[in-house]
């Protein structure tokens, strides 16, 4: 990445990444949103995202699918985030001690992308707090999965590009993810 920019290539820069990347922010958040257990860090993450994608567009191969170089960007920095909290030593309080079960704010914005299919695409429907808490239960892995493939409808060759893992991975993974949640949001 080149820092130093003249006026008319940064020029050229932002035009190009309202055309090509902006239109994909909502699924950005969206994104963030199902992976974080709160909605400021989620925002703080999509935010992040996008500035990395400004930054890193000069990277992005014309021809190749946005939305899946943006998830990409998105893992990478939920991976950094995950990295320096890490290294930071441990703080409690009282108030997160105790697990917080409440939904989040405006979980889900309906838009023209929401239809509903399959089973699969109800997830999209985050309007429900006992989904939302089967979600947040589910280890970091599964979410991922279960967001690029259900969510996003991703096909599994790519979310398995996206994640670093094998196409057979990406498969168990949301099979075991699907019954995870069939076990919370359904008990016997």
């Amino acid at each position: 990445m080149r820092v130093t920019r003249t006026a008319s290539e940064r020029q050229e820069a932002s035009a190009r990444f309202y055309a090509e990347v902006w239109p994909h922010a909502a699924t950005v958040l969206r994104a963030a949103r199902f992976l974080m257990r709160d909605t400021l860090a989620a925002e703080d993450l999509a935010q992040e995202t996008m500035i990395n994608a400004f930054q890193s567009l000069e990277s992005f191969r014309p021809g190749t699918d946005m939305k899946a170089w943006l998830m990409t960007i998105l893992r990478n920095a939920r991976i950094d985030q995950l990295r320096s909290r890490a290294s930071e030593p441990k703080k409690l309080s009282l108030d997160t001690l105790g697990a917080d079960t409440r939904p989040m704010d405006n979980a889900h914005e309906p838009d023209e992308e929401d239809v509903w299919h399959t089973p699969e695409d109800l997830l999209h429907r985050f309007s429900d707090a006992h989904l939302i808490r089967a979600l947040r239960q589910l280890p970091e892995e599964i979410r991922w999965t279960l967001l690029l493939v259900d969510v996003e409808g991703m096909a599994h060759s790519d979310a398995a590009r996206i994640l670093g893992v094998p196409v057979g991975t990406v498969q168990s993974r949301a099979f075991r993810g699907r019954k995870m949640l069939r076990d919370v949001l359904l008990p016997v």
